[in-house]
């Protein structure tokens, strides 16, 4: 399966505790840090729904 990877850009504070709890279970907990995740629906909903605060890297 194809993979992609996922960078947190911007900070958790002041996020809403379910948009800190989607960061947690993508993996990640620092500023910056780059996490590979299988291409499936459900990481792309993760990612939709903190797409303010990540970037997918290709």
């Amino acid at each position: 399966m194809a993979t992609i990877k996922i960078k947190q850009t911007k900070s958790r504070i002041g996020a809403p505790k379910d948009q800190k709890r989607t960061l947690d279970a993508l993996g990640l907990r620092k500023l910056q840090q780059v996490v590979e995740h299988e291409d499936t629906a459900t990481v792309r909903g993760q990612i939709r729904k903190v797409h303010h605060l990540v970037t997918v890297i290709d």
